[in-house]
């Protein structure tokens, strides 16, 4: 592990020569950088893994049926579990997507779940990401390099493969292939996950594709050859958002969408991975009542936890924020990324008689957390270890059959002050070994 940590620099610098970099649009303005990596690796025994994968496995599932029921009998809300506004009034749910059934009825195919370990040495799981989950291709070129740098690291460690996540999404991409070629749909070189798009592409085998590369010809998509000719594409991992995905359906000014792509999904001639109208699942408003979905669709009980999470929709609910807002996290289910989240206690008394006037108003478009005491990670920073909170993005991948893989991306914080780890708020990242034994 020594001779591993000596080469961090080392490392760094291949990263930024193979272009690892993500994006960000602030202030109208796009600017790319590189995502720190940390080579003290997050590690995770085999016990703990295989409680995350039964638990992994089981909420993505109820996820599915989730999704599958509420675009088609929405049988959840007429049964009382689900209030019908939350459902209708989610910026996520898409009203052009009622009645769509995706191929093999799998609507998120691949699943970014976001978790911490709390001090406690319990697993929480923050949010679920099922429209456009990004990151699993960073862990999966740092371990490459960090193999080469070190390979006695993992010869003299029980470590799981993480090289297996490029076959497990062409095994979800060929299952539901409707006929034809996998492509992987990107709206271009600016885009913050670029590299992800051409790495997962190339590890694949797919054609990397943008708006200009294809056209829908007589109810199919296909991508256009340089010489003229045709291939029928079948499968489409779309890194793109909804919005912008069909002129003719959604954004009509969308310029890196596919016109008609949706007139051809409708009648079942092409799976899009993954399945337009995903973010009503993904509202940070419906993530309480995902407990009761695992309870109502596969009769069992949750096996992991959600952070305890109120309400203001409900009564009951809102007294308790109103009575310990300074010791909540609070978010607005319409930010990602790190932003829209805020703790109580950061507030001066004027921002927080405004804040609470706005809750009272708009009850739906907040939840509160109680703050959870997650585990501090080791990192180097300028020569030193040092402590710094961190998450784990676990993906899991849903085809003919669901598998979590068994690695994932570990963010940390680089403020010793701050909970958020996101990238874009200037986070980093590390590899994460599941043992063997």
């Amino acid at each position: 592990m020594k001779n591993l940590i000596e080469q961090q620099s080392k490392i760094n610098h291949l990263l930024k020569r193979y272009g690892v970099k993500f994006g960000i649009y602030k202030n109208n303005t796009f600017h790319e950088q590189l995502f720190p990596f940390d080579c003290i690796p997050r590690i995770i025994t085999k016990e703990d893994f295989d409680y995350l994968n039964k638990g992994l496995i089981q909420r993505v599932d109820a996820l599915n049926a989730f999704l599958d029921d509420i675009y088609g009998e929405k049988r959840i809300v007429k049964d009382g579990i689900i209030p019908t506004e939350f459902i209708y009034s989610s910026s996520g749910y898409l009203v052009e997507c009622e009645g769509i059934t995706p191929p093999q009825h799998v609507h998120s195919h691949i699943s970014g779940i976001d978790l911490v370990e709390g001090k406690d040495g319990k697993w929480y799981v923050l949010e679920d990401n099922l429209r456009v989950p990004s990151g699993a291709s960073y862990p999966m070129i740092a371990r490459d390099l960090c193999r080469r740098a070190s390979p006695k690291t993992f010869r003299t460690n029980d470590v799981e493969e993480n090289r297996d996540y490029a076959k497990l999404l062409k095994e979800v991409m060929d299952s539901v292939n409707t006929g034809g070629i996998n492509a992987i749909f990107t709206p271009g070189r600016m885009n913050a996950a670029y590299f992800e798009h051409s790495y997962l592409a190339e590890q694949t085998g797919s054609k990397l594709v943008s708006s200009n590369d294809v056209v829908v010809k007589e109810d199919y998509l296909y991508f256009k050859n340089y010489d003229g000719s045709l291939e029928k594409i079948g499968a489409l991992y779309r890194r793109i958002s909804d919005e912008y995905l069909d002129p003719m359906t959604f954004l009509e000014e969308s310029l890196i969408g596919i016109p008609h792509l949706m007139e051809i999904y409708k009648k079942g001639n092409i799976a899009i991975i993954n399945a337009p109208g995903n973010g009503v699942a993904d509202d940070k408003g419906i993530y309480y009542f995902v407990p009761k979905m695992v309870e109502y669709y596969l009769h069992e009980e949750p096996i992991l936890n959600n952070a305890p999470t109120y309400l203001p929709y409900y009564e009951k609910d809102k007294e308790y924020v109103l009575e310990h807002f300074d010791d909540l996290v609070i978010k607005d289910v319409a930010e990602a990324g790190g932003y829209g989240v805020f703790f109580g206690n950061t507030l001066s008394p004027e921002q927080k008689e405004a804040f609470i006037e706005k809750m009272l108003r708009e009850p739906r478009r907040f939840i509160a957390q109680e703050v959870i005491d997650f585990k501090d990670l080791p990192i180097v920073e300028n020569g030193e270890t040092v402590e710094r909170k961190a998450d784990l993005r676990v993906f899991v991948l849903s085809g003919k059959e669901t598998k979590v893989w068994k690695s994932g991306l570990t963010r940390f914080s680089r403020n010793p002050d701050s909970f958020i780890v996101n990238s874009s708020q200037g986070g980093g990242f590390k590899d994460t070994w599941v043992l063997s034994r």
